[in-house]
């Protein structure tokens, strides 16, 4: 068996999964990396539950790391992950991946290949003088087709091309550079180098944790946070793109929905939210990813 480069800390929200991966890291010398989709924003604290409290004298990365009301892409985590990645292990010490975006989780312990593609306006235009038959056939012979959703609309078999054409002239690299020039690689992990550790509670623990959990933001000034952010020029859907808390409460602020109803919706969305993360984890184990589940005492 391959020796463990990485600790992976999975689950759905509000499982525990930051004090588990503290405590890890306690116990062996890690820093925390974290996976979480939102948490990378500057200024959405409450709403993303950093909890930066929790983490003591533990060393963390990828959290505020982007400015609040941009779109930060999973293209642009890879590169992130890598560098802090490298960082860490730079300095002997043992990267715990925690979070509970299973895609961003996929994307880094899989070696997923998530081509940055820039528009191309001039070959777009050239595509569109061919026929749907004449790109499907352009398109199978830049890549092995395994299904139809690449061209199930005109636009969507442009952009395939486009995609295909630009990686046929421009080979993926593993090798990016920092802003000071510093190089580094994406890590490519073979099996058993990541020890996957998922947190697992019972639905109707987790469903109760989420309720006690949102009151607790709410008083916390999870509404005073979003009013602040688009005090400060956010638009605001800017942050109904982000979903779930800032979805809810923006609505609020702007007086489409009541206290009463943001409250209430906003708690069933988030139950729906923690059953389709631990749906994609199930998928990740189908996938091949073995996971060593851990029940969390209540």
């Amino acid at each position: 068996m391959k020796q463990e480069k990485m600790i992976c800390i999975l689950g759905p929200t509000a499982c525990g999964k930051t004090k588990y991966a503290v405590e890890l890291a306690r116990r062996t010398g890690g820093e925390i990396i974290s996976a979480d989709s939102r948490q990378v924003y500057r200024g959405m604290d409450i709403g993303t539950g950093k909890d930066l409290s929790d983490y003591g004298e533990i060393p963390y990365h990828l959290i505020d790391i982007a400015d609040a009301g941009t779109k930060y892409d999973i293209c642009r985590y890879q590169k992130d992950f890598a560098a802090a990645f490298g960082d860490i292990t730079s300095r002997g010490r043992l990267p715990i991946l925690c979070g509970g975006s299973g895609l961003y989780i996929e994307a880094v312990t899989r070696g997923y290949s998530l081509p940055d593609v820039p528009a191309d306006q001039a070959l777009r235009a050239e595509l569109e003088k061919h026929s749907d038959e004449e790109l499907i056939a352009k398109l199978a012979s830049l890549k092995t087709l395994h299904n139809k959703t690449d061209y199930d609309t005109r636009q969507r078999l442009i952009r395939a091309l486009e995609i295909a054409i630009y990686q046929s002239e421009h080979p993926q690299e593993d090798i990016f550079h920092t802003e000071d020039g510093k190089a580094f690689q994406i890590p490519r992990f073979a099996e058993g180098e990541v020890k996957f550790i998922g947190l697992s509670v019972s639905r109707e623990v987790r469903n109760a944790r989420i309720d006690a959990r949102l009151d607790a933001r709410l008083k916390e000034g999870m509404v005073e946070e979003v009013r602040g952010l688009l005090d400060n020029g956010i638009p605001p859907e800017n942050l109904l793109y982000y979903g779930l808390e800032y979805k809810f409460v923006t609505r609020y602020v702007l007086g489409e929905i009541s206290y009463d109803y943001m409250r209430e919706h906003l708690a069933i969305a988030i139950h729906q939210f923690a059953k389709r993360q631990m749906t994609w984890f199930r998928g990740m184990e189908r996938r091949g990813i073995h996971i060593d589940w851990v029940e969390v005492r209540v």
